[in-house]
């Protein structure tokens, strides 16, 4: 496997062959998981530092976990207590880490094109962990996985993704990724929450919930982005529950054997519903969690072989 880039900046740079490569070495570590066996020597000498602007629990841990199993010296930065809180600039971070000598870097930042900047000045592999409203790599394979894992392929596949289309880096990543791999994608949500031009992605836009589920395949949930709204864009969350929360009726009319996803955090009531998001036969959104963890380990695994080539 040969990435463009020592990089993994965003889905959009990476070619369908790429994708399945990941895919594939994420499912072998998902297995090696489940069997309580680790492989501590892929990374054994390195450094992994989780540089996080913006809060997270399921990707910082999962990023955190997956360099552990493979060997890494794991440091987590905390953003409000270190100098960035005291005034210095991303430029001047990216000077002191690069000091370090670190080999891999996974930064979240709530400003668009924050990871790829660093990649410019550091000597470390640097992995987007969700930059604003641009990108969410590791989210879309770790998507991706699940659904592989379930429908054995994602070629065909009629995708739903419903809700706050127009602020999440989740849709964005999944869009790139899922029609890249052959999937039909559906966006589903209020004409304030659809991006302008969308279709040019290749997407189908639906305004409204029910034909936007039907005889879908997956349906992802996404949830309200209200730290980047600048409001007025929901009269409310109960009435947007109304029209397009995640409900079984909704449900119903996708196709029997529908996946339920959603990337968290969840906020019940208001984009799902606590009985779909908890129902055993529909639902893989805990999946999705464990399936971080391996993708996270291939994706540790495949930047770390790419700098011992290029080195």
């Amino acid at each position: 496997m040969r990435l463009p880039t020592r990089h993994l900046l965003g889905i959009e740079t990476l070619h369908p062959r790429d994708i399945s490569a990941f895919l594939d070495l994420a499912e072998s570590y998902a297995l090696l998981n489940r069997s309580g066996k680790t492989r501590r020597d892929v990374l054994r000498g390195r450094t992994l530092i989780n540089l996080f602007f913006e809060d997270s629990t399921r990707t910082r841990t999962s990023f955190e976990l997956a360099g552990k199993r493979l060997g890494a010296d794991v440091i987590n930065m905390s953003v409000s207590t270190s100098s960035v809180s005291k005034g210095e600039t991303l430029l001047d971070t990216a000077a002191t880490l690069n000091a370090m000598n670190c080999d891999l870097l996974v930064v979240r930042h709530k400003a668009s094109g924050a990871p790829a900047l660093l990649a410019q000045k550091v000597d470390a592999a640097v992995i987007n962990a969700g930059d604003g409203m641009h990108e969410h790599p590791t989210q879309a394979l770790l998507d991706a996985l699940t659904i592989r894992r379930h429908k054995g392929t994602l070629e065909g596949l009629t995708i739903a993704i419903c809700g706050d289309i127009a602020h999440s880096r989740v849709a964005r990543s999944n869009i790139l990724l899922l029609i890249a791999m052959g999937s039909q994608v559906r966006v589903v949500g209020p004409p304030t929450l659809i991006p302008s031009g969308i279709e040019q992605f290749g997407v189908s836009v639906f305004h409204d919930m029910r034909e936007g589920l039907r005889d879908a395949d997956i349906v992802m949930a996404l949830r309200l982005q209200t730290e980047r709204m600048s409001g007025g864009l929901i009269p409310s969350a109960r009435e947007f529950f109304t029209f397009y929360g995640l409900d079984a009726a909704k449900l119903a009319l996708a196709k029997p054997d529908a996946l339920v996803m959603h990337p968290g955090p969840m906020n019940r009531g208001v984009e799902i519903d606590s009985q779909v998001a908890d129902d055993v036969t529909r639902s893989v959104i805990r999946e999705q969690v464990e399936m971080g963890v391996a993708v996270r380990m291939a994706v540790l695994d495949v930047l770390a072989r790419t700098a011992l080539r290029n080195a």
